[in-house]
């Protein structure tokens, strides 16, 4: 993980916990740079795919809890892929996220969505 989109995704992942659970975001902080150690000393594949699911189900039963963050999440992480973007991250990173696309047809008509 860059040092810049590390830094900047636990601050944004730390500020949303602030402000559901400002009791809880300092030890937030702690196990995500605990994580962080675990992952750069070698953390095998399996281990990584355990923590990354951990973490998101904590983001979405944080967001389950305080519905109102979800836009404040996505917005973090439109920030965090143009800045990946931006730096030329490797072309198999990944940046998760949601989007909800809604259309409707009638009388025959058709529709084309894409997402990226």
């Amino acid at each position: 993980m860059a040092t810049d989109a590390w830094q900047q995704t636990r601050d944004g992942v730390v500020g949303l916990w602030r402000r559901a659970h400002p009791e809880r975001a300092q030890e937030v902080g702690q196990e995500l740079t605990r994580l962080r150690s675990i992952v750069e000393e070698g953390g095998t594949a399996e281990v990584e795919a355990a923590m990354t699911r951990l973490w998101q189900l904590r983001l979405r039963d944080l967001l389950l809890t305080d519905p109102a963050l979800t836009t404040e999440l996505t917005t973090q992480l439109a920030r965090l892929a143009d800045g990946m973007d931006a730096r030329g991250a490797a072309p198999d990173t990944q940046v998760v996220g949601s989007q909800h696309l809604e259309a409707h047809a009638s009388d025959g008509g058709r529709v084309y969505q894409a997402g990226r």
